[in-house]
């Protein structure tokens, strides 16, 4: 779902984007998108709480680009049902908490994109309330009263409206972290996780902002202060303690480095988002994209890898082609070629 706007829709690859959709769509299952299909014919698995409000934005996108309000239509029904399935609860505690926020967590299980487990070690847990994943169900919830109010169903449009605006009225005070002048990564219960992280940067950057134009501009700078480095943004402050600022080693180093320091050049994406949002049209999209141009040129052969070093040099590392790192620099970096 990340992928799809890069790729799909960015390049003009509407039927690939339509096929997509309907696919995932196809099996949906308690509310929830699928975040692997399994070869042989297993039963796909859920084990996310993202996906499907990822799915939400790249219908917009779809949406957007295509102004294919018939095919949309036929979504709105998975769409809404989905909605109705994360306000009962499905899955490994996901649930609309009584803030409207959206809570999430099992023991044991990774649930957001930062899911490096090895063994039992689950490495950056995030149970409770993600700062992203609120950032996605309000941009989910004002993204389906939109379509309800333009297909005509005026009690979901009313419905969607009263729950974003219960999220919306919940979240800062919830996650305003006023000693850093940025946001909490997350909320569990009366615990408040004060790592320095990517996460935030959605809250800014995703088309219906959950934050105020003041504290989007502070989470933007102290996300570029600590975290953006030529190659993607990192997945944790160097400040630190548990920073990881090289991926190396056996598999438990490596996965306990994957989101611990990392750059991952997909955030890129957001970030660029943010950066038009709070500063305008500008230079930095060149600049920001510059070093990963030249890694298309000189190293890459057209494609990008997973992640780099959070450390300089900044080595490749990962994958070494990977879909997101191209797709959201080919959808957010206007001058990225």
């Amino acid at each position: 779902m990340i992928s799809l706007p890069g790729l799909a829709l960015a390049t003009g690859r509407y039927d690939a984007a339509r096929s997509i959709l309907s696919t995932f769509a196809a099996h949906a299952d308690r509310g929830m998108l699928p975040n692997r299909f399994p070869d042989a014919g297993e039963a796909p698995e859920y084990n996310t709480v993202d996906a499907t409000p990822w799915f939400f934005e790249a219908v917009r996108g779809y949406l957007a680009h295509t102004s294919d309000a018939a095919f949309v239509r036929t979504l709105y029904p998975v769409l809404a049902d989905m909605i109705a399935w994360h306000e009962r609860g499905t899955r490994f505690g996901i649930h609309v908490d009584g803030d409207g926020l959206l809570a999430a967590g099992e023991a044991g299980v990774q649930l957001t994109w930062m899911d490096a487990k090895v063994g039992d070690w689950v490495v950056t847990p995030r149970g409770g309330k993600p700062v992203e994943i609120q950032a996605l169900w309000y941009n989910a919830l004002r993204i389906v009263e939109d379509l309800a109010r333009q297909f005509g169903d005026d009690p979901g449009r009313v419905h969607y409206a009263e729950m974003a605006d219960r999220a919306l009225a919940s979240f800062g005070p919830l996650f305003w972290n006023p000693a850093e002048g940025c946001l909490f990564d997350v909320v569990d219960g009366a615990t408040r996780d004060a790592s320095i992280r990517p996460n935030q940067i959605f809250a800014v950057s995703l088309p219906h902002q959950i934050l105020s134009a003041e504290k989007a501009a502070s989470v933007l700078a102290v996300v570029e202060r600590h975290l953006l480095t030529p190659y993607g943004l990192r997945t944790l402050a160097p400040s630190d303690p548990n920073y990881r600022g090289v991926y190396e080693g056996d598999v438990r180093s490596r996965d306990g480095a994957y989101h611990q320091g990392t750059a991952w050049p997909w955030l890129l994406g957001p970030f660029l988002d943010a950066h038009r949002k709070i500063h305008g049209a500008s230079g930095k999209a060149a600049e920001c994209t510059a070093e990963l141009r030249r890694y298309l040129d000189e190293e890459g052969l057209g494609q990008l890898p997973e992640i780099f070093d959070g450390d300089p040099p900044h080595r490749p590392r990962g994958c070494i082609a990977q879909a997101w790192s191209v797709a959201e620099l080919a959808r957010a970096g206007k001058s990225f070629r």
